[in-house]
């Protein structure tokens, strides 16, 4: 599975849920509406398909109150002892990506989905907690630099309890044996690094791998980190579901271009409702109705699947007007230049159904 967070500019102060929320494309806060879409991808086909959205509703920062704390002088309390991580507090995000996912798993489960992918945002230890508390493993990305630590490997103490954390590591000069794959593209090399690791905010080690791109003439370098929960998953699988998560947002254009996600006039909450589920349904059943079309034409695109359906309406309607209907060859004609209007792409058919 695949979630994210979706924007589109609304103005006024009626619709229901309209507040202030960051936009990726204008790349600042803008008045809007926010839902948060969770799409079921198909790996092999490399297509996402919305499954569940829900409205996010604006909130108010308070202002928190400050706390004196108590001073107590350095070092370990005596007699203290070693406590599991406590449970971390979920924002209002998250607690509405837990209630969706808690039903969605109803619906699902004979899929045996393993994994959701999530974007860097929710790359953080609560989000994992939650995740890993859904029967799921989180495929996210952390930040350029993100403070990790490799296990300890050296001698264990004679006293004390056994080390965690190791060195740390270090992204300009990354362990040499954790290299899975090295490739050069142009001016580019791009090294790929597998290496479980640790972070301080999380109980447990993390599944990492980190892909770096050096320019072979200036030597620049940049690096990017993903991980994961699944000890097990190699790096070529989870490059390629977080790869993946892309094609949610191929969902969010479709319905926002063709679907009416951000032109709909709806103000209440019933009426946002349906429109934003209209609009993501439409994505869904398009898709299922391009397929006999792109068999013979892989350009068919949703305009002239519109174009198409339009122009069969409206000869169908013009027929019935006639008092008596028209040779086949005659609609075949009219048939053949009506679907062009609107179309990038036509498809020439031999037959139609009025």
């Amino acid at each position: 599975m695949a979630g994210d967070e979706v924007v589109i500019r609304k103005a006024g102060q009626h619709t229901h849920g309209v507040g202030r929320f960051f936009s990726g494309l204008a790349q600042k806060v803008i008045p809007s509406l926010s839902f948060m879409v969770i799409s079921i991808i198909d790996v092999e086909a490399e297509h996402a398909s919305p499954l569940y959205v829900q409205q996010i509703m604006p909130t108010q920062k308070l202002k928190d109150e400050v706390v004196e704390k108590p001073l107590r002088t350095r070092g370990r309390p005596k007699g203290s002892q070693n406590h599991a991580k406590p449970e971390p507090t979920l924002s209002p995000l998250l607690r509405l990506l837990q209630d969706m996912l808690t039903t969605i798993s109803l619906h699902i489960e004979v899929l045996k989905v393993q994994y959701i992918v999530l974007d860097g945002k929710f790359g953080n230890y609560p989000t994992t907690w939650m995740i890993s508390h859904q029967a799921l493993h989180i495929v996210s990305k952390m930040r350029q630099d993100a403070a990790l630590y490799l296990p300890y490997q050296g001698e264990a103490p004679r006293r004390g309890p056994q080390k965690r954390y190791g060195d740390k590591l270090n992204y300009h000069h990354l362990p040499a044996d954790k290299r899975v794959s090295s490739c050069v593209e142009g001016d580019y090399r791009t090294d790929t690094y597998q290496i479980p690791v640790y972070h301080h905010d999380y109980p447990n080690l993390l599944n990492v791998v980190v892909i770096v791109k050096t320019h072979l003439t200036s030597n620049k370098r940049g690096h990017v980190i993903l991980f994961s929960t699944d000890g097990d998953l190699s790096a070529e699988k989870l490059v390629k579901y977080y790869r993946l998560r892309f094609q949610i947002e191929f969902n969010f254009r479709d319905a926002k271009q063709y679907w009416g996600l951000e032109d709909f006039m709806n103000i209440t909450e019933r009426g946002v409702t349906n429109a934003s589920n209209l609009a993501f349904l439409m994505v869904n059943l398009s898709h299922i109705m391009l397929q006999p079309y792109r068999v013979p034409q892989p350009d068919f695109s949703v305009l002239d699947l519109k174009a198409y359906y339009r122009a069969r309406r409206y000869l169908t309607e013009t027929i019935k007007m006639l008092p008596h209907p028209p040779d086949e060859h005659l609609v075949l004609r009219i048939w053949r230049h009506l679907t062009r209007f609107g179309g990038i792409r036509s498809r020439h058919d031999d037959a139609f159904a009025a």
